[in-house]
């Protein structure tokens, strides 16, 4: 058996290592390393897959969270509420921009944002929300946009890792995560389902006038060479890193469904043990592309779990093992830590297994056994 990677980007690599060879040369020859053809060649591709209007390509997934915000025009103080569950980055560019993150509990089944923390967050200062779809499960947008329209709010979906998740509306319509809100922003690092072989990221919108304004952002603020009219930033896809995306989003779908045909195979496995709480998915699985396959551990084991695995050679990870509320940079002495019960337990309980495209049965196997020898000698 192979050695288990948490993440096995050399045998994606492998499988397509011709198709990206040559589009980088296409790249190398073309000599348009930043913007050009091949980034718009990407960008008119991931709109078609999508079926969104606009996909403004930039830096990485942080600057995209940052450069949607931006565009909002907001005001220092502004409030954006958004999980207490999930990276940093979502907060982080929050509070770059001196607006103030409001941060509520996420749904115990899903570890998305909870929608009725969110109706109780609400001021007269709130000007937004970011749903966050973690770990590749779309988020309850249907509610969550209903709360918007009622309070007048934007919506910015935080889509790092659910891209090629669709949501499914209660009236039976269906839509890809990111092109549900106002705006979304995604993360093309190495790891993600859609990654680069570098960083890179980008923002959707359906706005036309919002996505004119975030194409000048992107870059400097320019919308004619040499003329500032915004304040801006740098943040540009470069034109290797669109090569390789632009071949490796023909293989998205597959990848997202060798993703849940493995999370279907842990689940089998583990689903029935007592002190396991395997990831939750809806019936037809279209709304979970399984960025992480996440369990819950229950017995208090977790960490011992992962001592275990790792003597093992089984490589884990623990996402996330301190809530935002507690972490230094975005403490507030007047948060009521009571008001995370979720978050609070989560971060105690939660363990994600190795996931990516490239696992086989006999690797699924194997981690399965091991976890459950564990659990029952525990």
């Amino acid at each position: 058996m192979d050695s288990i990677k948490m993440v096995d980007l050399k045998k994606q690599y492998d499988f397509i290592k011709e198709e990206v060879a040559l589009a980088m040369e296409e790249v190398l020859e073309q000599t348009t390393f930043i913007n050009g053809p091949m980034v718009q060649a990407f960008q008119h591709d991931l709109e078609s897959y999508l079926q969104v209007k606009h996909v403004i390509p930039c830096a990485n997934g942080t600057d995209a969270l940052q450069i949607a915000l931006m565009s909002l025009q907001l005001e220092p103080g502004d409030e954006i509420i958004t999980a207490d569950f999930t990276f940093a980055a979502t907060v982080e560019v929050i509070s770059l921009l001196k607006l103030k993150p409001i941060l509520v509990d996420v749904n115990p089944k899903t570890f998305n944002i909870d929608p009725k923390a969110i109706e109780k967050a609400i001021t007269p200062k709130t000007k937004a929300i970011i749903p966050v779809h973690l770990f590749g499960q779309a988020a309850a947008m249907d509610q969550i946009l209903s709360i918007a329209e009622r309070h007048q709010l934007y919506v910015i979906e935080d889509n790092a890792q659910g891209i090629g998740a669709q949501y499914t509306f209660p009236d039976g319509r269906k839509a890809k995560t990111g092109t549900l809100g106002h705006l979304a922003a995604t993360s093309f690092f190495p790891s993600k389902n859609l990654g680069a072989y570098g960083d890179g990221g980008a923002i959707f919108t359906n706005d036309d006038q919002l996505a004119a304004f975030l194409r000048g952002i992107v870059n400097h603020g320019m919308y004619k060479p040499y003329y500032h009219d915004v304040v801006g930033v740098n943040s540009r896809l470069d034109a290797l890193q669109a090569a390789v995306l632009k071949v490796k989003l023909q293989y998205l779908d597959f990848y997202n469904e060798r993703r849940k045909e493995a999370a279907l195979k842990y689940t089998q496995a583990l689903e029935s043990h007592p002190d396991l709480l395997t990831p939750f998915r809806a019936a037809d699985c279209d709304s979970h592309v399984y960025h992480q396959y996440t369990l819950r551990i229950t017995n208090g084991k977790r960490d011992d779990l992962a001592s275990y695995l790792k003597e093992q050679n089984i490589p884990c990870g623990i996402y996330y093992p301190v809530p935002l509320h507690k972490q230094k940079a975005y403490k507030d002495p007047q948060t009521d830590d009571t008001i995370f019960p979720v978050t609070n337990q989560l971060v105690k309980e939660v363990i994600s297994l190795p996931m990516h495209s490239e696992l086989n049965s006999k690797q699924i196997e194997y981690i399965s056994t091991k976890v459950l020898s564990f659990m029952n000698n525990k």
